[in-house]
């Protein structure tokens, strides 16, 4: 199938949102980026965004509805976690079964105008990775050590050019949905963390 690619993409974007989110605690999530600047969401507010946004756009855009709230009962980060990933890997089945080119190039409403599905699938990775790269930069003003979502961190080691490793917080989905304690980061080593040092 063409498209493959993009249900691969999805497969490993929603485990990186499940990895960030487990690098918070739970009393971070009334805290913005500016505490006194109300344009900027919180962190619960960004989980709220991603868990309606990803419901909105898979229901009115990609016809997938996996026929649950979108939202946790407990606005906890265990509950944000628990209920991403059970609707996240049921909208994975549905594309996982979109083995048809013609599905993915089929033109459905983005909003105002129309699309092929495959663009507006395009258009949700970025989207998600956006705001994931806005959490990020969240646990970095928290002062919280960072694991790798996309490859090494200053907290694993720093440039990749310099060996630093790829050190994700838990080995699989099922350890990161259990809990208990992350991987151990190395540090920043001896060597500057940006190519600018």
């Amino acid at each position: 199938m063409r498209y493959s690619f993009l249900v691969d993409t999805y497969e490993t974007e929603r485990l990186k949102v499940l990895s960030v989110w487990s690098m918070f605690r739970d009393e971070d999530l009334p805290v913005r980026p500016h505490p006194a600047d109300r344009r900027g969401r919180s962190v619960r507010e960004q989980m709220v965004h991603q868990c309606m946004s990803e419901n909105a756009w898979c229901c009115n855009m990609l016809g997938i509805d996996v026929g649950a709230p979108p939202l946790p009962v407990e606005e906890t980060r265990r509950g944000f976690v628990a209920r991403y990933a059970e609707d996240s890997a049921k909208r994975l089945g549905v594309l996982k079964s979109k083995a048809d080119d013609a599905w993915w190039e089929e033109e459905a409403a983005f909003f105002d105008v129309r699309r092929s599905r495959a663009w507006v699938m395009v258009r949700r990775i970025a989207h998600t990775s956006h705001h994931r790269g806005q959490q990020m930069a969240m646990l970095r003003m928290l002062g919280r050590e960072l694991h790798s979502n996309y490859g090494p961190t200053a907290d694993t080691g720093g440039l990749a050019a310099n060996g630093a490793r790829v050190v994700y917080p838990y080995p699989d989905e099922h350890s990161l949905l259990a809990g208990g304690p992350k991987a151990p980061l190395p540090g920043p080593g001896e060597k500057a963390t940006s190519e600018r040092p």
